[in-house]
């Protein structure tokens, strides 16, 4: 890989010549809460995501140089990881079975960036996004930040968009927008990931044109939660939360050939969540 290169937006890597055609793909997001940890299970996000052209995670946990070869730098794959200054602490990566056109890693604002919670590729004029949401926390005690992130992402998507890209934004983002969204949401409204300031900015999101197309194909559907909590058998009881998304840009969503939540797939106390691009 050559040298990375200032971007416009956060740090780019670009390879020469020309763009790839808009491509059909199947994208898959997955918060690991590790990468050594699903590891260690035998459960590698490129062995169980069925059929992956692109795998966003989240929470890796990790640097690059920390693992083993084969697991930072899979065969067959491009990998590239983003990873927060802290250690052992958040992160993101992309493992793509193509190269991409380019690849940007993190938002251009340091705050952000030192937690390792973006990094985006670029395949002709699709970008793919992988993205770390923070939680708002206790009481709201961090959701001053979490709404300053939601702002940067938005200025981050203008950006690519302004380029004549289209954007598929993968990731957990911490939220349940509704109450369908969650087993219990009466009990939760205080709650980190279903306060009143966050869905808002869901409902912001999506008024600027960006699209749940999960939750707009299957609008009814109850239960489809993609995190639950280790206490209590919550997995096994369904009682869990939509916080992990793959949504679109308007102009893309009319070539989603399919979307779904994949429970079955252990190995993290969140799911994944694919797209199929067509």
């Amino acid at each position: 890989m050559v040298a990375p290169a200032r971007g416009a937006q956060g740090r780019g890597v670009a390879w020469p010549g020309p763009a790839l055609p808009f491509p059909r793909m199947r994208c898959y997001t997955w918060n690991v809460n590790g990468i050594r940890s699903v590891a260690r299970k035998n459960l590698l996000p490129w062995d169980v995501c069925e059929g992956a052209d692109v795998i966003g995670l989240q929470e890796i946990k990790a640097t690059s140089t920390q693992l083993e070869p084969a697991l930072s730098d899979p065969p067959g794959w491009h990998s590239f990881w983003h990873s927060a200054v802290k250690p052992g602490y958040s992160g993101v990566a992309l493992i793509c079975r193509d190269k991409p056109d380019e690849v940007v890693t993190g938002m251009g604002v340091q705050e952000f960036d030192d937690e390792g919670r973006v990094i985006a590729a670029r395949f002709g004029t699709l970008v793919v996004v992988s993205a770390y949401f923070p939680n708002s926390r206790d009481a709201g005690a961090r959701i001053g930040y979490k709404l300053a992130f939601c702002a940067a992402m938005e200025r981050f998507l203008d950006g690519w968009r302004a380029r004549g890209c289209e954007v598929c934004l993968m990731g957990d983002y911490n939220i349940a927008h509704q109450p369908i969204d969650l087993a219990r949401p009466k009990q939760n409204e205080k709650n980190a990931g279903y306060l009143p300031e966050e869905r808002e900015w869901m409902d912001r999101y999506l008024l600027l044109g960006y699209r749940d197309v999960f939750r707009e194909r299957n609008p009814e559907l109850a239960g489809a939660y993609t995190w639950w909590t280790n206490w209590a058998n919550a997995r096994g009881k369904n009682i869990g939360w939509r916080i992990d998304y793959c949504t679109v840009s308007s102009a893309l969503a009319g070539r989603v050939s399919g979307s779904a939540i994949h429970p079955t797939v252990m190995g993290s106390d969140h799911c994944p969540v694919s797209i199929d691009i067509s």
